[in-house]
């Protein structure tokens, strides 16, 4: 049987382990969500215009946001495209119908941003200028990160870690 100081120890790195496994989470969940709200809000700015210049303008800007070039980035930009048609659509019509060609359009980005080695939520944490900046205390923006640039909204970590690789939760050891 273990003894007192043994198993506390062990439920304090059970629940450090939980923390960290669900900080990651709500950064990803939080990281996603925010880029959906912008988009929408995006969407509705421009849902009046021709849906062809509306998707370009929207698409340019979330394009040079996430510092991609559209050229060197195509298969990605024709999936922010249909996915930005489909913020259109939805932000004209709120409908079921929408909704779901949202979220097709919303797994397809997902698919070639994994295929890249990122996802959604990296690419608004990391690039965008949008950023919260608590995003970067549980996963800091790599340093290596191609077309990286300062983003002065959001206070770069000066460690390059995580809030608990930084010392945080060893700060008895």
């Amino acid at each position: 049987m273990p003894h007192f100081v043994e198993t506390l120890q062990q439920e304090a790195a059970e629940a450090i382990a939980q923390m960290q496994e669900a900080a990651l989470r709500a950064r990803h969940a939080h990281a996603r969500a925010e880029l959906m709200r912008h988009m929408l809000t995006t969407a509705r700015k421009v849902k009046d215009k021709p849906k062809a210049e509306a998707v370009e303008t929207v698409v340019r800007e979330w394009m040079g946001a996430w510092s991609l070039q559209r050229s060197d980035w195509p298969h990605i930009a024709r999936e922010m495209a249909a996915f930005t048609e489909a913020f259109h659509d939805y932000a004209n019509d709120p409908s079921d119908q929408h909704d779901n060609r949202l979220r097709e359009a919303c797994a397809a980005l997902d698919t070639v941003l994994e295929q890249e080695g990122t996802s959604i939520s990296d690419q608004m944490a990391f690039r965008s200028e949008c950023a919260h900046g608590w995003w970067e205390q549980v996963k800091p923006v790599p340093a290596d990160l191609p077309g990286r640039k300062p983003r002065p909204s959001v206070p770069a970590l000066e460690s390059g870690k995580a809030f608990w690789e930084a010392g945080g939760a060893d700060f008895c050891r």
